[in-house]
């Protein structure tokens, strides 16, 4: 048996960051929006020890790996024996590490679908959820899709209508930035005065009217790396109707309207800036890409 999947990235529309908990995490309150840019992961049934094929560059493929992490727990929520078996994968990445899209927790995601399948262990979709959830706060994310509002560390989702069909250009810088050092910087700069971020309001096709759109890591991560604020101008000089970054960077968005963003692309072209042209996938479109 041989499955292939294409796991999408996400974008966060809006990213509310509160005060440090007592575990260490943030309390957030996040608007998820799956979008149009994936990696590829074939999964194939081969006796023998679990293996993991992905020859990026600075992605493991050891137990490292979200996908390796997702297939030892599942193996283990089965309550089969020993170390997972019977299995290859095969991961192919487009979506930039480190950069705040979600692509080891989709990959992670699709992994537990389609393990699932191979390896017969009759858990529901329920079930994968609760495994994510132990995977990362990302990652059930990716087992819903479309839109979503996520609060707790993330994980704690609830689906809401898709937005409207919007065109997304991501654009990547040649920096990437861990999650643990955003969230510090965010933390260390709670004591500056307050700055001058606003709330971007934009219609997104809901009835309830135009939403607030804000990144409230955007601000320190900005402050150290500079590149970010540079790329949201840019974004917004080449006829964005907004942009940010997404979730703990260092990537942005702009989002444009259906069929606007293909001229944008160009016009944002750097040596040093990798650009993506997508879209906003509806839950059932994300779904599809990874098997459910």
């Amino acid at each position: 048996m041989t499955l292939t999947f294409h796991p999408t990235a996400k974008i966060n529309l809006t990213l509310r960051v509160g005060i440090a908990r007592a575990d260490g995490f943030h309390d957030v309150r996040t608007l998820l929006q799956s979008i149009d840019l994936s990696d590829t992961l074939t999964i194939s049934s081969k006796p023998g020890p679990f293996a993991l094929v992905c020859r990026a560059g600075g992605v493991p493929s050891d137990r490292r790996n979200l996908v390796w992490r997702a297939a030892d727990l599942l193996w283990r929520a089965a309550g089969y024996p020993g170390d997972p078996r019977d299995a290859r994968v095969r991961l192919v990445k487009r979506i930039p590490s480190a950069a705040g899209l979600g692509g080891g927790s989709a990959d992670a995601a699709a992994a537990l679908v389609g393990l699932n399948k191979l390896w017969k262990t009759g858990k529901s979709r329920r079930d994968l959820i609760a495994l994510a959830s132990q995977l990362g706060s990302d990652v059930p994310f990716f087992l819903f899709g479309g839109t979503a509002m996520g609060i707790g560390r993330g994980e704690d989702l609830y689906p809401v209508d898709d937005i409207r069909r919007l065109d997304v250009v991501v654009v990547a810088p040649s920096i990437g930035v861990a999650t643990a050092d955003a969230y510090r910087w965010f933390d260390e700069d709670s004591a500056l005065p307050p700055g001058s971020t606003v709330d971007r309001w934009m219609d997104v096709g809901w009835r309830t009217g135009p939403v607030p759109l804000r990144n409230d890591l955007e601000g320190p991560v900005s402050r150290r790396h500079p590149v970010v604020a540079d790329m949201i101008d840019a974004c917004r000089r080449a006829g964005a109707l907004t942009a940010a970054m997404t979730g703990s960077g260092s990537a942005v968005f702009g989002l444009f309207p259906s069929g606007k963003a293909r001229g944008a692309v160009r016009r944002l072209r750097r040596a040093d800036w990798r650009i993506f042209l997508s879209r906003t996938l509806t839950r059932r479109e994300a779904g599809r890409q990874i098997g459910l």
